[in-house]
């Protein structure tokens, strides 16, 4: 629509101002010291989604970090929209391979470099902008409900607690989120899945103190090298998981699938240039697009133990650590995985040290269902302003509380992100294309307005 294009052209520089003061709030949520930020933070969600036209916005309080929750009912007999989307934001760490502050945006190259650019910041506000295009020019078509949290990067505890409290106030016909990537702004796609997740952390101890490299090396059992063992036992040599049971409820989608998922554009060429690596991994008689939407992984995503400051320090340690992640597929059950993890972890372990595995979060895959008037909707919407229909694909990543919006609220998730693989999210200098965030916001209005038009 006319009027909308007239309006985000005549505020695109606000919008992106806007966006650039959210960034410079450092919302880690897996970091006590960034506290006030978070908070603060909240605080300056609540004040945009009034400044746009939200009704009842408030700060909800949490055990842990507040929730947003803001709304504007047009006519309760119209159709609702659940947003939801989060503005905590991953550690910048290591800081010293960012090119510039993690928490001082830069515009470089027509993109946009911060943390929290492309996940969430980015993605969530093109909805507060998209909101505000509709609610300012008097062209809002359905009712939309807000809920922004700030837990989604260490797993939503407190936001199921907040659903199940609260689903009078969060009553919808389906919800929204822009929290995923697409191919590209040629080749648009559209999430028809997520896969889920389950995070561990595990410990091995050795002897009661760190030792003399050289008087006890040799004798006694090296933590470190024992927990690298143990991890690298997990893949066989076809890169297959070995805990007994991990694959037992896998679903597998058909052939006619598999070739439906692969016809995507993919450039492998391309996609080991932009990593800088020479070749390739992962699990035998699977594609690279395969392996990262469809079937389950288990990676090692932080690990530690004995001296690592500078120079050296002859030293056996007592302790090794590391961080693992397991992304699931759908009809694996997270709670279930990590019993199979902690149980084949503990079983393999040598008796020359002791272990413990301590499981921090996880969630469910979810699926999309593509026939639901919502998915057409976002369809259309993609179609009117990319000029072409987006591609079906399944996403890699995960956001735990998708499936608890169906379980506790009966609303099936539409997943229409605008960010790209290569956005960097979780890494050492996040970005977000300018392109990206203004195609949103010109995309996200007519959701709104097919969704409505199809609920009648």
């Amino acid at each position: 629509m006319q009027v909308w294009k007239d309006y985000q052209v005549q505020n695109k520089d606000r919008f992106l101002e806007e966006l650039l003061e959210l960034l410079r709030i450092p919302s880690v949520s897996a970091d006590s010291r960034f506290n006030p930020d978070v908070k603060n933070c909240a605080e300056a969600v609540k004040l945009r989604l009034q400044e746009a036209g939200a009704e009842k916005v408030e700060v909800c309080p949490t055990a842990g970090h507040p929730i947003v929750y803001g709304e504007k009912i047009i006519d309760p007999k119209l159709p609702t929209v659940l947003v939801y989307g989060h503005y905590d934001v991953q550690p910048a760490d290591p800081l010293e391979l960012w090119d510039s502050g993690p928490f001082e945006p830069v515009i470089k190259d027509e993109k946009i470099y911060a943390r929290g650019s492309a996940d969430d910041k980015g993605q969530f506000y093109m909805h507060v902008k998209a909101f505000e295009t509709m609610s300012k020019t008097n062209t809002l078509p359905c009712n939309i409900k807000f809920m922004i949290e700030g837990e989604e990067e260490v797993g939503s505890a407190n936001l199921g607690i907040f659903i199940k409290e609260n689903k009078e106030r969060l009553k919808a016909d389906v919800v929204l989120i822009s929290d995923t990537a697409m191919i590209s702004l040629e080749n648009p796609s559209l999430d028809t899945g997520l896969r889920g997740l389950s995070y561990m952390e595990v410990a091995v101890t050795g002897p009661n103190r760190d030792l003399h490299s050289g008087v006890y090396g040799g004798a006694v059992a090296n933590p470190a090298t024992i927990l690298c063992k143990m991890i690298a036992s997990m893949h066989d040599e076809n890169n297959h998981i070995t805990i007994p049971g991990f694959y037992d409820k896998v679903q597998d989608l058909s052939q006619a699938e598999r070739d439906a998922l692969n016809a995507a554009p993919f450039d492998e060429a391309e996609y080991k240039a932009d990593l800088g690596v020479d070749e390739l991994w992962g699990e035998k008689g699977y594609s690279t697009i395969e392996r990262t939407g469809i079937r389950p992984t288990l990676e090692v995503n932080g690990i530690w133990g004995g001296y690592t400051g500078e120079g050296s320090k002859t030293v056996l340690p007592s302790k090794a650590f590391a961080k693992i992640s397991m992304r699931l597929v759908p009809n694996q059950d997270w709670v279930e995985i990590s019993q199979l993890f902690q149980a084949h972890f503990e079983k393999i372990a040598p008796k020359s040290v002791k272990v413990k595995v301590t499981t921090h979060h996880g969630g469910s895959p979810y699926v999309t269902p593509t026939d639901h008037i919502a998915f057409k909707a976002a369809n259309e919407a993609i179609q009117a302003t990319f000029g072409k229909a987006p591609i079906p694909m399944r996403g890699g990543g995960s956001i735990p509380i998708v499936a608890l919006f169906e379980k506790e609220l009966g609303l099936k998730t539409i997943l229409m992100g605008f960010g790209l693989d290569s956005d960097n999210l979780h890494s050492p200098n996040e970005k977000y294309g300018l392109a990206n965030f203004y195609k949103g916001i010109e995309t996200i209005p007519y959701f709104h307005k097919y969704f409505a038009e199809l609920s009648k």
